[in-house]
């Protein structure tokens, strides 16, 4: 199993929304809203094997009102 997280960047206004269609999309663990530079933080399990950059860019880049994304890769859980 690979761990990831995605900062989302949404169009202003829409982070609520945007945080809803993840939702209802269930391919995140865990959402939460940020103050900062991001709008969203995701959470994101996924089969070994699996590729995360295809999985980003088709499942959460193409929600409607998405401006940007950074993907944070995460190695060990302590």
């Amino acid at each position: 199993m690979q761990t990831f997280f995605v900062e989302i960047k949404c169009r202003l206004g829409k982070t609520y929304e945007v945080a809803g269609r993840l939702a209802d999309a269930e391919i995140a663990s865990e959402i939460y809203s940020t103050a900062g530079d991001w709008d969203i933080l995701a959470k994101f399990h996924v089969e070994d094997g699996i590729d995360i950059g295809h999985f980003v860019g088709e499942k959460v880049q193409t929600l409607p009102d998405i401006v940007n994304t950074r993907t944070i890769l995460t190695f060990k859980a302590f």
